[in-house]
């Protein structure tokens, strides 16, 4: 059948797959609890049913807070049915913002996970304009529970289904089907607002481009409150895949390897995490074994899917029989489709997973573009690492004059909610939506090479885009994260974050001794090694581009302390103003300010 709107999908799922098992959470016990299509339509149903009981009109507002689980998608189906729009918010904000976020969207009904999400919402309750009714899936005193808006519905269903036909009936693919909230690097997020078709045609087309046999299962970790994860969620159904949302990020590989997953979706952040614990765990073997481990290491990082020469390929198969083939047992031990997302990654990481066949295929989008503008091929086995892949077919492209990614039709937002101003900021006259992102085309494949709000001017009036530097700053074994700066400056400089793990391992094996990790901060020797790997960056990099100073500094940099956005890029702003006077020290600003006073 036809998708082009939310609950299609859902209509596709019964018509398509019969009773099959699609969404699986472990229960207290920790087994899995699976889902069959047939409760999931009736759990949906319910949902629809009890809204429409509550008196929820078309275009009403409800808001979901939670963590992944089935029940997400359970409303997020009965809330379309019954013509309402769905709007997904992040279950690890502040008051400010869920405060914020639910007046501005005029949420009728508010859906809550877990207690500790409740928590965090609680204190912006009392001042919410149109005090809406709240639910809540965990147990909490003086609450009303999700279970009594399933039996609410269910109670109700024979009246209101009849009624939710018709609603389904008279959905046009044009009208909105969900309003998202950007996580925003500065100010309050944006509400995005996004017809039916625009994510069902974005997840469609995408699909079309698997080859995996998705009936067996994949894992969902990403928060589904982003339109990545959300859209590739929609993906998964209508290939008829089991989804198995992760307890967290902490037991991914435990999932995955449960599981046998053949599939998930990452932003860059987790991959690097992963890549890490499979470089690090060559360094606790010893002998020949440790040898063996990182000749194939060496070979993983510089794989290529396209060398078929006779000696690499049986290089190859000796690496992957003796090294590749266990990462693959340790995740599962099938062959995987992994889609990477929200920022660019590094290159090194996609060619190691690939070459243990957990295959990365980088893509680019935003919120406002439903999100895939450009994906790497899996169905034509186009892997460029490096690029983000072919523009998606449907999608109209161009760039403009400065290379900026410019794009507009079926799966551009309407506009931001509420924001008129912003929403003609962005998208133009001629209907052409400006990305922000500067790019080029080569040979059909588009590379991302910075953002244009991020690109600075050095006094010299050499423009630096840093989040290239900080990508590559990144591929060293010794960087955790960093953020380039030198905006009016004569030289580019850095914030560095190291990889304490891999510190240190390198502090015992040269029997530097420390107390703590900001004593290691201020180590000549340690400075000294990170200044290594800073100058193996600046030989291959233009002099203008060139990391003259930096600064290390013993922090964790997350969405949770205020450094992240909720898809994990950099808040530079935040960060600015963190280590202000650590930019004064670099700059000596001080020295300027007081030399320019005499």
């Amino acid at each position: 059948m036809k998708m082009l709107r939310i609950f299609d999908i859902l209509d596709n799922l019964k018509e398509k797959y019969g009773n099959k098992e699609v969404l699986a959470r472990r229960d207290a016990s920790g087994k899995w609890r699976k889902y069959t299509i047939e409760e999931y339509v009736e759990h949906s149903y319910a949902i629809s049913s009890a809204l429409l009981e509550l008196g929820l009109q078309k275009g009403d507002k409800v808001a979901t807070i939670m963590q992944n689980r089935p029940e997400w998608n359970f409303l997020d189906m009965g809330i379309t049915m019954a013509g309402g729009i769905h709007v997904p918010v992040y279950p690890t904000l502040n008051e400010h913002d869920y405060e914020y976020i639910l007046n501005h969207c005029d949420a009728k009904i508010v859906v809550i996970g877990v207690e500790q999400i409740f928590k965090r919402v609680e204190p912006a309750i009392p001042h919410l304009q149109l005090q809406p009714t709240i639910f809540t899936i965990a147990t909490i005193e003086g609450q009303k529970n999700f279970n009594e808006l399933l039996e609410l519905g269910r109670a109700h269903v024979e009246k209101w289904k009849p009624v939710i036909e018709e609603i389904k009936k008279n959905t046009s693919p044009e009208d909105i089907g969900t309003l998202i909230y950007t996580s925003g690097t500065t100010g309050n997020p944006k509400g995005v607002l996004l017809r039916h078709k625009s994510m069902v045609i974005n997840a469609a087309t995408v699909t079309a481009m698997n080859t995996h046999d998705f009936h067996a299962s994949v894992l969902s970790f990403l928060p589904l409150c982003h339109v990545y994860e959300r859209v590739c969620n929609y993906m998964y159904q209508m290939l008829g895949g089991t989804i198995y949302y992760a307890g967290s990020l902490a037991t991914i590989g435990k999932d995955l390897k449960d599981i046998h997953a053949m599939g998930f979706c990452a932003v860059p952040r987790v991959l690097e995490m992963m890549f890490t614990k499979l470089q690090a765990a060559g360094k606790d073997l010893k002998g020949a074994k440790r040898a063996i481990y990182s000749w194939a290491f060496k070979i993983a990082q510089v794989y290529d899917n396209e060398r078929i020469g006779y000696i690499y390929k049986t290089k190859y198969k000796i690496a992957d029989l003796l090294v590749y083939s266990k990462w693959r047992e340790n995740m599962g031990g099938n062959p995987m489709i992994i889609v990477s997302g929200g920022s660019s990654i590094q290159e090194r990481i996609i060619r190691t997973f690939t070459a243990a066949q957990m295959h990365v295929f980088e893509g680019y989008g935003l919120t406002e573009t439903s999100p895939v503008i450009a994906v790497n091929n899996p169905g034509k086995n186009e892997l460029h690492p490096g690029t983000v892949g072919p523009i998606l077919p449907g999608i109209e492209f161009k760039l403009a004059e400065d290379g900026e990614i410019l794009t507009k039709g079926d799966c551009l937002m309407v506009g931001y909610y509420k924001d008129e101003e912003n929403t003609k900021a962005v998208i133009d006259e001629e209907g052409w939506f400006h990305t922000g992102a500067i790019g080029k085309l080569v040979n059909g494949y588009l590379t991302i090479t910075d953002r244009k709000k991020e690109i600075f001017k050095l006094s010299t009036g050499k423009y630096v885009a840093p989040q290239v530097l900080e990508n590559r700053l990144k591929e060293s074994y010794f960087i955790e994260q960093a953020m380039v700066i030198g905006e009016n400056e004569k030289i580019a400089a850095a914030i560095i974050v190291p990889n304490f793990d891999s510190l240190h391992f390198w502090c015992a094996k040269h029997k530097i001794h420390y107390n703590s990790n900001e004593e290691l901060c201020n180590n000549p020797d340690v400075i000294k090694r990170v200044q290594y790997e800073v100058n193996k960056l600046n030989n291959n990099l233009a002099e203008h581009e060139q990391i003259r100073k930096f600064r290390l500094v013993a922090d964790t940099w997350t969405p949770q302390t205020g450094e992240l956005s909720q898809t994990l890029k950099l808040k530079r702003a935040t960060l600015y103003k963190k280590y202000d006077q650590l930019c004064r020290e670099i700059y000596q600003y001080d020295k300027k300010e007081n030399s320019s006073a005499q």
